[in-house]
Order: C-alpha cells, then structure tokens, then sequence
C-alpha cells in the first residue's frame, strides 16, 4: 500500500488509519468491495466499477456512503496523494459498526469506508509474456457469487492450495465444470473460439461479472472473434489450443501450463496475445481520454 489512505470519511496516513474491531467486515466479512486499474495516474472504466459496487450493495442491503460522484473524487484523490502512476485503488464499504448479532442492525447504522493505492505494473505485467501456470481446485464459495463480497475465505483457501502447488492461479470447479478463478475470470480457446462461463446457468448466479472479461468479450466481438458462454471441463481445458484469465490488476494474462500439463504449444497463443494487445490499446486510449467509453 501507499502512504496515504482514505478510512472513516477523510484521508489519512496508513498508519493512522483505525477501523473499530466490531465493524461487520470484520467480524461477519459483511460488506462489498472493488477494485479498479489505474494507468497514466487516470482511473480506468469507472462507470462499470460504480455499476458493479451498485449491484453489490444493493444485494447486501447497504445503502451507498455517499454521492457516486465523491466516491469518484475520493479516488482521483488517492491517485494525486500517492501520485500513483499505474497500479490499482482498492475501495471496501463494510455494513458498519455495530453489537456483535447476525441479522442486520437494528436503525441506522454507517457505511465503513476504506480504500487504498497499490502501484502494479498492469501494462507490462513480469508474467505477461512467458505465460503462467493455474491448479484445478474445488469451488468451494458460497452462491451469491454476482457480489464482489470480502468474505473471501473460499478464495484464500483455494489460492494458497495453488501457491503451494507452485501456480500463478486457482481455477475453481464446481460439478466437473470450471467456473472461474480464485481471483480472475477464466477462459479457454479451442479451433479459433473463445469459451467461457455465462454469468447465471438456471436462473443462478454462477461467476462474478467481471469488468476485464466483458471489455475482452466485446473486444473479441469487434474483431469477429466466435464466443462461446458455456462452461468447460477440465478435460476440455487440457485438450484447448489456449486458455487465459483476466482481472484488473493485470488485463490479460495467458496461461499456459494447468495442473502441471502443457495447454496447446506451452506458450501464449494468438487469441490471447491479440485480444491482450486491444485490450492495452484500448486503455492506452482512454488513459489519454480517448477512445471506448
């Protein structure tokens, strides 16, 4: 994290920074959470971030800390305070504080807002070019996965089985079908086409919407790349020519060895290298204030 950080309305050193041991983040991960690229130290698809937390909370039932427009300029002024070039703002709004019970409190109670810098290389992300290796583990997350929550127990938990195992990532399964990422969205390509899993499957909530995949799918659809949402196999997965994840903190990353078998070549393929190529002209563009909106 950087020097500055922004807790209980105002900006303040981070370590000053103090949140009541009985806010429901932490003792109940009660609260939402999102995090947003930053290149050329401008923040990048706000409008479907502030779309995203809206969705979040309004599942939650936590009414919003305050206009969208000053939790805008809350981040514009954690860029300047950090003069954050390129990296990420990590923003999390908790139910509050309140006595230790599990229903939601009773009255009125106060949003906690916490939010912090990161620099990152996102452009030239060290594992960009060489590609990186994923584990299968189990999906082991609650159902409500449309909501970007910080419980993210199921996630550590699966993340560190994928470090140990010596991967850059976990790709969770669920019934014999992938979902997605421990902290990423998940993609494989096979004879030219994209597959990935839809949003819902029976009127449920199977993956989080991510803001890179939908950037990258409606950049695979200008190119007339064929898409695919449907889920895949593990088996699938290791007979693909490609797969790769995308998240915020890095765009697009191939992968290229899963659960210690070499996926297509065993390097990055076309698809994934072209679409990572639009996806960083792109935020090329808008960080100069052109471009995609």
């Amino acid at each position: 994290m950087q020097g500055v950080v922004f807790v209980n309305g105002a900006c303040v050193a981070a370590d000053q920074a103090r949140v009541s041991p009985f806010d429901r983040g932490y003792l109940f991960g009660d609260g939402a959470y999102e995090v947003t690229p930053v290149v050329g130290g401008r923040l990048m698809d706000a409008g479907r971030m502030l779309a995203r937390l809206d969705n979040s909370l309004k599942a939650l039932g936590i009414a919003w800390p305050m206009p969208q427009d000053a939790f805008l300029q809350m981040h514009e002024e954690l860029i300047r305070r950090n003069d954050l070039d390129e990296g990420i703002v990590y923003v999390q709004i908790s139910r509050g504080v309140a006595e230790r019970d599990f229903p939601f409190p009773a009255g009125e109670v106060k949003p906690v807002v916490f939010a912090f810098t990161k620099p990152l290389a996102v452009v030239e992300h060290p594992l960009a070019r060489q590609g990186i290796a994923v584990k299968l583990v189990e999906e082991l997350r609650w159902k409500r996965r449309d909501i970007k929550s910080i419980a993210l127990l199921a996630q550590v938990l699966s993340r560190q089985q994928a470090a140990q195992a010596g991967a850059a990532e976990g790709w969770m399964v669920e019934d014999g079908l992938i979902t997605e990422g421990c902290s990423s969205s998940a993609f494989m390509v096979k004879d030219g086409v994209i597959i990935t899993s839809p949003l819902e499957m029976n009127g449920k909530p199977r993956i989080l919407p991510g803001i890179r995949r939908a950037i990258l799918l409606e950049l695979a659809e200008r190119e007339g790349i064929a898409v695919e949402l449907r889920p895949f196999s593990p088996d699938e997965l290791l007979t693909a020519d490609e797969a790769f994840q995308s998240a915020a903190t890095f765009g697009l990353l191939p992968v290229v060895e899963v659960d210690g078998q070499r996926i297509g070549n065993g390097v990055p393929g076309p698809v994934a290298l072209r679409l990572r190529e639009l996806f960083f002209e792109r935020l090329r563009e808008n960080a100069q204030g052109v471009g995609m909106p």
